[in-house]
């Protein structure tokens, strides 16, 4: 669509527009520019750069009642809602924009961003991967499709550990919460089996060697774990963490450059004033987190270390996700952010 430049002054738009003369804006643009879409596209562009947001989006609005379907409408309708703060309506208009045979490149990229910054990773990720077949060249799509593909993986790690937690609590449950028979509970106490994670670890021969354990003991003792999703033998390679009788789990690795993210100072302990002016590459942040520590002008850890939760979280595009991954790289290196 061809959209001309209209001129308020022209038209007799005052700079302080009240919106119920906007039915009367509306007239005078259809006689003098036509009735169709573009002369309102064009109207409502002329209205936002004057400052009249409100007036423009309710334009776009109109604009698209008389062309449903067209591109440039429903992207600057998406624009606008997004740039005044509707969100959740610039969500609906660059979807209904992603959804088309051919959408508009720039509204899958902004759209890619809205769904990264709810969270909604591998949508993002999925509509910047439509970019790149469209244009394999459009840089930023393919900056920004590794920054939602590497907050996915952060998530799926979250994840996981929120997983090993629940499992590990009821590792730690003891033998004697459940209901067992004599011959069984007396078995295990002999065998020094005193919580779930100490059973998971042997196996049924290892049990049934056992002298007056036998199969209906078993039997018994496979029920049990059966009702908590566990089965003998299952942590026995020791691919899992274990709770045993410490009741503490198996650490997760440690971030790469952990173990040498310290400078050493004499007799061994940490130089924290050499940690605090390395430099703040080396936390290998995403892309996003990268953009937000040039914008504040944060060039080594301390400079990230003297800043709070809120100060980072107040920088636009930053932050739940970035916010957590910012914290765990820090911590790798012993440092965390200041208390508010």
């Amino acid at each position: 669509m061809a959209t001309a430049t209209i001129d308020l002054q022209a038209l007799g738009v005052p700079e302080a527009l009240d919106e119920t003369e906007l039915e009367t804006i509306w007239e005078r643009t259809e006689k003098t520019h036509g009735a169709d879409a573009s002369a309102l596209l064009a109207l409502g562009l002329a209205l936002d750069a004057a400052g009249h947001h409100r007036e423009a989006i309710r334009t776009f609005e109109r604009a698209l009642e008389r062309a449903p379907d067209d591109p440039e409408v429903l992207f600057r309708l998406a624009y606008a809602h997004e740039l005044h703060g509707d969100e959740e309506a610039a969500l609906e208009y660059y979807g209904k924009l992603a959804d088309r045979p051919r959408p508009h490149v720039g509204a899958l990229v902004n759209y890619g961003l809205m769904l990264e910054d709810r969270g909604r990773y591998e949508e993002a990720a999925e509509v910047f991967r439509r970019v790149l077949a469209a244009d394999p060249t459009h840089r930023r799509a393919r900056m920004f499709l590794g920054d939602a593909e590497a907050s996915l993986d952060m998530y799926y790690d979250e994840e996981q550990a929120r997983r090993s937690d629940r499992r590990n609590a009821i590792l730690r449950i003891p033998i004697s919460d459940f209901e067992l028979s004599v011959r069984a509970r007396n078995c295990l106490n002999k065998m020094n089996i005193r919580t779930l994670g100490d059973l998971v670890v042997k196996t049924e021969e290892e049990l049934l060697s056992y002298k007056n354990f036998g199969d209906t003991s078993l039997t018994e003792i496979k029920q049990l774990l059966a009702q908590k999703g566990l089965q003998l033998g299952m942590f026995r390679d020791g691919q899992l963490p274990s709770a045993g009788k410490g009741g503490s789990a198996t650490a997760r690795p440690a971030a790469a450059g952990a173990a040498t993210a310290g400078a050493a100072a004499p007799g061994g302990e940490i130089d924290l004033e050499a940690v605090r002016a390395r430099p703040i590459s080396d936390l290998s942040l995403s892309v996003r987190s990268r953009n937000c520590m040039e914008r504040l002008g944060i060039k080594t850890l301390g400079e990230l270390a003297d800043r709070t939760e809120a100060e980072m979280l107040a920088v636009k595009n930053f932050g739940q996700t970035s916010l957590n991954e910012v914290k765990k790289k820090l911590a790798a290196f012993g440092l965390s952010l200041r208390k508010a």
